[in-house]
């Protein structure tokens, strides 16, 4: 099973990257919650819809340098770079804890760190 929640992480990422932000959201459990530690909790799909349309301007660019999968939770650990409406990208540095029931995104924990590159 942790195989399936990798390769599925891997596909929403895919779907993210080439700016298919409702492919993502499929992906995602109706009650899905999504903490950002230190900054803002985000409660199902729509919240998920309303911050990916203010946040994404336009598809981040991110490498996953190491996915860890254990049981139902998958960690990945990465850079994204994610451009504001005037063009200007911001770096940061993540690890993010995801938790799935079944084969879809019930929970996110994500430790993100803005780089000053």
């Amino acid at each position: 099973m942790p195989e399936n929640n990798k390769a599925t992480l891997e596909a929403a990422n895919a779907a993210i990257a080439e700016g298919n932000y409702e492919g993502f959201v499929s992906f995602c459990a109706d009650d899905t919650k999504w903490t950002f530690v230190g900054d803002k909790t985000l409660n199902g799909k729509e919240a998920i819809r309303q911050w990916m349309a203010t946040t994404y301007i336009e598809p981040p660019t991110f490498r996953v340098a190491h996915f860890i999968a254990e049981g139902d939770f998958v960690t990945a650990l990465g850079n994204i770079t994610i451009k504001d409406e005037d063009g200007k990208a911001a770096h940061y540095s993540y690890c993010d804890m995801w938790r799935f029931r079944g084969n879809k995104i019930v929970e996110l924990k994500a430790f993100v760190i803005k780089n000053e590159v």
